[in-house]
């Protein structure tokens, strides 16, 4: 009998114990920083309160040292407006052709839309005039970017040629 009423209490005592509530801990943690959704999300975390690294300046956009080189012709051949399904909304343009030879360096630059919302692209190269360089054609593809322009109906010239429309 006593042996029956030992494991009742210890059965009793581990079925309370069981069933007690957690103690929670006395502060809670710390909130994770978030990104706002507007914004690209990065996989190396930024401490806070720091400032994001810029973003680094493409090849194809016009260098500091560009001035010191000849600007030359960049021979372009397809142009597509490229209008992703995200939102924010991505859209960018699609260039391919050739360069007059393998020394000489893309340079896309975009201008900022103006009152009618025509954005004016220039496609071109630049060399070192004094290099020598083989007389060969070098192809290209270029992914450019136009993103962060405000809601609204654009239209893309590229080289003084109509590229395309969108708007959002």
């Amino acid at each position: 009998m006593r042996t029956c009423l030992l494991l009742a209490t210890l059965s009793l005592s581990l079925g309370l114990a069981a069933c007690a509530p957690v103690a929670l801990p006395a502060e809670p943690p710390a909130a994770a920083p978030t990104t706002p959704p507007d914004q690209p999300v990065s996989a190396t975390p930024q401490p806070p309160g720091s400032a994001p690294e810029p973003a680094p300046t493409p090849g194809y956009a016009p260098q500091p040292g560009d001035a010191a080189l000849s600007r030359d012709t960049a021979f372009v051949e397809s142009v597509q407006l490229l209008m992703r399904e995200s939102y924010p909304p991505q859209v960018s343009l699609a260039l391919a052709g050739t360069l007059p030879t393998p020394c000489h360096q893309l340079r896309v630059s975009v201008a900022a839309p103006d009152a009618q919302g025509r954005i004016e692209v220039s496609v071109y190269s630049v060399v070192d005039p004094a290099m020598a360089c083989i007389q060969v054609l070098e192809s290209f593809e270029q992914a450019v970017p136009l993103n962060g322009l405000p809601a609204g109906a654009y239209t893309v010239w590229v080289n003084g040629e109509q590229a395309g429309e969108f708007s959002y």
